[in-house]
């Protein structure tokens, strides 16, 4: 039993406003479902990601301005598809770097890199498997410099305060000179973030309700996952995507692995991520605030997402 997941879901469900952390929809197959999503029409961000990787690949390897080889390592490397184009770019320009994905799921890590061998056979790479924040502080020794990849708009999952300490840390184990691309979405039309979040196929429901499986199988909960629904909405003036589970009926549930027993109301809501959306400016100050400077925006034609080029100053 991961001792972790399990304090936090009962610090998160017994709370005056439940609570899950986003981080756990990732299991084996969270992996396998959010894949699905990112292959929804109506999902832009992987189809905008990929194109600024695609398109771009020369311009980012170019503001880089590194003279000598160098450490790609990449937060959350999931499948590897939007990262694929820029290793391509990379290998067949003979540019001497390694690459480090790094993802919580073994699965989705050993899938990765049995296709980058496959496909790009001369890459370097050095995948590992874990939370990144505890792998983090070794990557960083030596002289080499690095580029940290946080890709596919993860920044956006966290709080703001959370997000500012999350980049604070990432500035920390960073050496000078160091860059970050990082993903991140931007502010548009409310319908399009809308149809990207609350799908008509239910493939986010799904993604979302995983978690109450993933609690049965772990913790040996006794969730019915038909007495639960999904919902999510979108605040234009803040940015914010919210998503939540909702428990349609009174009820309570027992985690056998931990004898403990959860009382839901009719209608409770248990809200599992954050998916904040920004200006361009907001995203400035942001990196300002966390001690990075703003290299360039590499945008997409639509104007739906960047990948931003930070420094450590």
């Amino acid at each position: 039993m991961n001792k972790t997941f399990a304090i936090d879901v009962v610090d998160g469900l017994t709370a005056k406003d439940k609570h899950l952390s986003s981080k756990y929809f990732y299991d084996d197959n969270g992996s396998r479902i959010f894949q699905e999503i990112m292959n929804m029409p109506s999902y832009y961000l992987t189809d905008s990601e990929f194109e600024i990787l695609s398109l771009q690949a020369k311009q980012i390897v170019e503001a880089l301005k590194f003279n000598q080889p160098f450490n790609i390592i990449e937060l959350g490397a999931g499948d590897g598809f939007k990262t694929f184009k820029l290793l391509e770019y990379l290998v067949n320009t003979h540019i001497d770097f390694n690459y480090v994905p790094i993802d919580i799921s073994e699965e989705a890590i050993n899938i990765l890199s049995e296709k980058l061998h496959e496909r790009l056979p001369e890459l370097s790479i050095k995948p590992q498997v874990g939370d990144y924040f505890e792998i983090l502080n070794k990557k960083f020794q030596g002289n080499m410099p690095n580029l940290l990849l946080f890709l596919g708009s993860n920044i956006g999952n966290y709080l703001k305060d959370d997000a500012i300490a999350l980049l604070k840390l990432f500035n920390k184990v960073m050496n000078s000179g160091d860059k970050l691309l990082i993903g991140m979405d931007l502010k548009k039309n409310p319908i399009t973030i809308k149809n990207a979040y609350d799908d008509k196929d239910g493939i986010t429901k799904r993604f979302n309700l995983n978690l109450l499986v993933r609690m049965n199988r772990e913790l040996e909960a006794d969730f019915k996952i038909d007495d639960f629904d999904f919902y999510c909405y979108y605040n234009p003036e803040t940015g914010r995507v919210k998503s939540y589970i909702v428990s349609l009926k009174k009820q309570t549930v027992f985690l056998k692995k931990i004898n403990k027993t959860i009382a839901f109301s009719q209608n409770e809501l248990i809200w599992t991520e954050l998916s904040k959306k920004y200006s361009l400016k907001e995203i400035e100050k942001l990196a300002h605030i966390s001690g990075f400077q703003t290299k360039q925006h590499f945008l997409d034609c639509k104007h739906y997402f960047t990948d931003s080029l930070w420094q450590k100053e």
